[in-house]
Formats: structure tokens, sequence, C-alpha cells
């Protein structure tokens, strides 16, 4: 099928960022990736947050709002999970009752549109119909197929009217379309059964025709995709730029990534005007994540002899949201009851720790809480293979620390201090809903995921010094640790995945001393590993390792919910023992890496020595290796 090419001639440029926009511009207001963060507060430790959340950026809005004759404010998915507060609703008995209280702020806002991103559908696709019923502007998903029940529209037209200098009126007709991650159903077992999210390009591809055929004059696409290849792949999760690159789109607002566009890190690529933010000549934005950010694109249109309207100039920017704004009573006012109510579920006590147990060093193999959660997950996993035929053998678990930098800023790092365990603790240790599994794997397997994970650090040669320790595009909530088991790690040694998990150097192997209560792991040794479902997806990092394995135990019950029994069971928690994985010695070598702030007020580990603060903020440390 040809494709369709949009009626609006190709921009002759962008006019300059905060010049007042005229009566014949369109501006469009963008949020992405809110993550229930919808109140200024950090439930996790029960102060202010230091992500301004949707009450500080809904002050922004109405700003910008004013100052524009003509306005669209969107949203681009992952809005009802991601804080405490979204599980805590998920969980009430009245939910299907109360309207749900990221649509009550969005309703209050008047948002035109918004597209479901893939952890909208964590808590399944029976919450996710309900909470969303109530909205009062249309929800997209242009590349979703439901097996039961209507599917979410693909896209809407939205009318604004614009008017010249002269007096005249020009009425604009916006269409605009949401997609998803094509692995959305993968992601998660349990929905399996239930959607089909297809290829983000083709879909795109057969919909467009129809979509310019209604006699829109513009096309958005709020794309819930990160900026990836220009050329399209087949199911490539992050699609941004591919999709910009299709004839009958206009605007694309990008998500997912939680990153920033346009700013430093996009320039010299393909594609891509990090200056004047465009991805293939297209304006676009990415507004970061949590309400960090909002995205803002001024759209200045003129009219020709025969009163059509043609896109004249553009500017698209992010503006971050300061923390310090005043948070909006329009957000405030639906979210109060909510927000009281998950501060008093994350004040119940639980335990009590005889240590602190945060993320500060996890990236160097010294996390007291990540072990908590793996002796929790072993402890669930050993009782229900109890007097199974699987009951003989070793028991293992891996997890990753959730909250360990990187993208989420200085204050996303466990800090749990020692003392009372409440449950917002537990929701610190451990912030998704994942479901715990167990699949039987074999030592040669075993030695695969920890490769994968071990691909989070850079080469460093022998006799470097102050290199960098960890490769920044490589998120730690994926770097997967594994209690039970002891090895180590050579830097001097290339890694064997890329970020993505694609396999780029069969040769390149950096697990040494692997073994299993002193012994060597051999290939063919039998394990059972304690994951979570979502590890074990076909799509996912780590599946395709042991995409064929035996499945012992499947979905069922929640990570943290084994980790509340676990802890309320013992009372008194403390991790004694050494760590069960380090780096092989480099005489001469030093490796730089960045932590929380807060790290330097605390004793240094041992081969650990404080350099100093890095321009964001980050504590940055030097590992002698």
């Amino acid at each position: 099928m040809a494709e369709h090419r949009s009626a609006i001639a190709p921009p002759v440029g962008p006019h300059r960022p905060g010049t007042a926009p005229s009566g014949m511009t369109l501006r469009i207001l963008a949020t992405t990736d809110l993550h229930m963060h919808l109140m200024p507060h950090d439930y996790l430790a029960d102060r202010p947050s230091a992500l301004p959340g949707l009450a500080r950026a809904a002050t922004l809005i109405e700003a910008h709002r004013a100052e524009a004759g003509a306005c669209l404010l969107l949203d681009n998915g992952d809005f009802l999970q991601g804080s405490p507060m979204g599980e805590v609703i998920a969980r009430q008995a009245d939910a299907a009752r109360a309207i749900h209280p990221a649509i009550a702020a969005m309703n209050a806002l008047n948002y035109d549109a918004a597209a479901l991103g893939n952890h909208d559908f964590n808590f399944g696709l029976t919450f996710l119909r309900r909470s969303v019923a109530r909205a009062r502007f249309p929800m997209l998903a242009a590349n979703l197929a439901l097996q039961r029940g209507p599917d979410f529209p693909a896209w809407c037209v939205i009318r604004r009217r614009l008017t010249d200098s002269a007096g005249h009126h020009h009425d604009l007709r916006i269409g605009v379309i949401g997609f998803l991650p094509p692995q959305t159903g993968e992601w998660d077992p349990g929905l399996r059964p239930m959607l089909h999210s297809g290829d983000i390009i083709a879909s795109a591809r057969r919909l467009l025709p129809g979509l310019r055929a209604t006699g829109v004059d513009l096309v958005v696409a709020l794309a819930h995709s990160g900026i990836g290849a220009a050329e399209p792949a087949p199911r490539m999760e992050h699609a941004a730029l591919a999709l910009a690159g299709l004839a009958g789109i206009d605007v694309v607002i990008a998500g997912h990534s939680h990153q920033v566009f346009p700013g430093p890190g996009w320039q010299d690529r393909p594609g891509i005007d990090a200056g004047a933010g465009t991805l293939a000549g297209k304006p676009a934005v990415m507004p970061g994540f949590g309400g960090s950010h909002l995205g803002v694109i001024d759209l200045r249109f003129c009219a020709g002899v025969t009163g059509a309207l043609h896109l004249d100039g553009f500017a698209a920017r992010v503006e971050p949201v300061p923390v310090d704004i005043p948070a909006s009573d329009l957000v405030q006012r639906p979210v109060a009851a909510a927000h009281r109510a998950t501060r008093r579920q994350m004040a119940i006590r639980v335990g009590r720790s005889g240590q602190d147990l945060n993320s500060h060093y996890a990236v160097i193999g010294l996390d007291a809480g990540l072990r908590l959660v793996n002796l929790a997950q072993r402890w669930h996993v050993r009782r229900l293979l109890a007097g199974t035929p699987h009951a003989g053998l070793p028991v293992l678990s891996a997890t990753a620390p959730h909250r360990a930098g990187g993208r989420g800023g200085t204050q996303h790092f466990t800090d749990v201090p020692a003392g009372p365990l409440n449950q917002r603790h537990l929701s610190d240790l451990y912030p998704f809903p994942n479901w715990i599994a167990a699949i039987r794997i074999r030592g040669a397997q075993l030695r695969g995921w920890l490769e994968r994970s071990a691909s989070m650090f850079r080469q460093i040669p022998p006799g470097a010094r102050d290199a960098d320790l960890l490769d920044p595009d490589f998120p730690t909530y994926n770097f997967d640790v594994i209690d039970g088991i002891t090895w180590q790690v050579d830097l001097s040694r290339p890694a064997r995945f890329d970020p993505d998990g694609c396999l780029i150097r069969p040769q390149a192997w950096r697990i040494h001393q692997l073994r299993w209560q002193g012994r060597p792991v051999g290939d063919d040794d039998p394990f059972v590993l304690a994951t979570n479902s979502y590890r074990l997806s076909g799509c996912g990092l780590f599946g395709p390792l042991v995409s064929q394995n035996d499945m012992l135990l499947g979905p069922g019950t929640l990570t943290r919910d084994v980790l509340r029994r676990y802890v309320r069971e013992r009372r008194h928690i403390l991790m004694a023992g050494q760590p069960n994985w380090g780096f092989l010695p480099q005489p001469g070598s030093t490796a730089l890496f960045r932590t929380a702030p807060a790290a330097l007020d605390r004793p240094l580990p041992d081969q650990v020595q404080a350099v100093g603060h890095d321009a964001d903020g980050f504590a940055v440390m030097r590992l002698i290796l």
C-alpha cells in the first residue's frame, strides 16, 4: 500500500523559543511516563519528592495554556502504575466504585487525549478498563487488539480554531494516533491470552491512510516508544525515530525510555536534530518521566490563497518543571484522599532491620537489601517445592537493584535506615508489582545469565586509571545478582551482550570462578532459579537464554507479598556474611562510578575512595581494582 503523504508542507524552520504564540499558532503540551507521580511526595521516604509530579507540572500547564490561544494537552502513557499510590488504589476493595485518582486529575486538567503505555496493563486488563472508563478523553492504542470486548480506539480527531491578524477564523482538524510497545503482551504472561500488540511501523502504515482520509490537517503520533534506529525493524521497541520518518506523520511525542528530548546526548545521530528538536525532520519531544518535564511544541500556520492551512514554522522544546513551583489545586483536590490512604498504608509496621539497607554500592556487590529480597524468594520457592521431585535441587534466586540512580536521579536509590521496617521500606526494596516464578536451569545457562548482567560494566584495560565503570545505556534494574553461588567478573574482557540483550561477542567471557558451595559449577549441573515472570518473557533480556526451560513455579504471588511474609516471620533482619561476587583483581587499575550523594556522609567500603560530585549532583566514587 502506498503511503499517504501529509497535507501539510514541511516546516521552513523553527521560530525562536519563548516568543509569544500568534493567533495562528497551535501549542501542543505533552506529558509522558507519569507513573502515578501525581503529588510531589516520595512515599518510600515519606518526604517531599525530587520529582515534581503532575500537581506541579499542572501549574506550568496552566501558564502555557493561558498564553496560547489554541492548545492541546496530551499524555503518552504509563500513568496508572509506578508509585505506591498506584498499587494501593489497585488493591482497594472499593476501587471499582471510585474514580481512579490519576483519571480524576487528568479530567480536572482537561486532557484532550492519551495513549496507553505498557505499564498501564500491570494490574490487569479488567482494572485498566475500569480505571479509564471514566476518562473524559479518549485512550488510544492503534497497535493493540483485544481477544474479548471492544478495542481501544486507534485515533481521535480534535478541532481547534485559529485566528489570523485580520480576525478571520480558520478551523484546524488534528488527528491524534497512539502506539504502545509491541512487547506489551509478552512482558506479562497473564496478558498473552487476552491481547496482541502489533508492530508500530506496520500498524501506522496500515492506519494512517484512513486517518488522513477523514480530512485532518495535522497528525500527531503519541508513541509510547523510545528513540531508536531510523530504519524500521520488525517489532522494534524504540520506534519513535522510524515512526517520524513515515509520510503522514507531522509531530511525534516519544516516551517509554524516561529520557529527555531535545536535550544533551542526542547530537550527531542520523535523523536527529537535537538543536531544532526534530526526528526525521518532524518536531518531536520526549518529556522525561514523573512530571519532570513538560513537552512544548508550537506550530505556526499560515493560510494559502485557497484558505488551506500550511505549517509555516515550529519550535519544539522540553521545559523542566521546577521542584519549587506551587502544586496546582486542580490535581491536589481530586488526589487528596488517595494521598492520605497511601501514606497510611506505607506506615504499617512489618518488622525490624539491624542494619542499613541501601543500594549505594549495589553495582560493586554490596547491597544487603537486594540480598534480603533474594533470601525471601529462595524461602518462598523452597516451601512450594517441598515434597515435589525438584525438592532436592539447589535453589538459587535472582533479583536486581531496582532503585540505584541512573535516569531516576540522585534520590533514586534504596535507602532504608536500621530500625523499624514499615511497608514503605519494603516498597523501596522492591518497587514493582512483579510475580515470583521459578525455573529449572543448567550451569551453562546460569553462566549466560551472569554474563548478561556483567555486560553492564565497561571494559577496563589493565593499568587504566579512573576509567568509567558503568555503561550509561545499561539500566541497573537489568543487573541481576544471583544468590546461592559465587563468582568473579573480569573487567579486562569485553562485554558479551549489548544493553538490549543482543549477543555481540560470542567469544567474550567475563565470569570466572563460578562456584556452588565451593565447588565449580559444571555446564550440566541442575539448579532451580527463583526469578520473576518479566525476566522469563520471550522478548525479555534473559528469557532467550532459558526460553525452553521447565517452569516449576508460574506467576501467582507478588514478590513484595513474599518479602512482607518473610520479614514478618523473622521479625528482626540482619544480613551477615561476605558478598557473593566481586571483580577479578586488576592491580594498578581504578574505575569511577556514580552513587547517591548521601553515600559521602557514610563510612566508605574497602577499596572505595570518595572523589566528589559530578555536574548532575551524584557522588563520584573511585574503586581500586
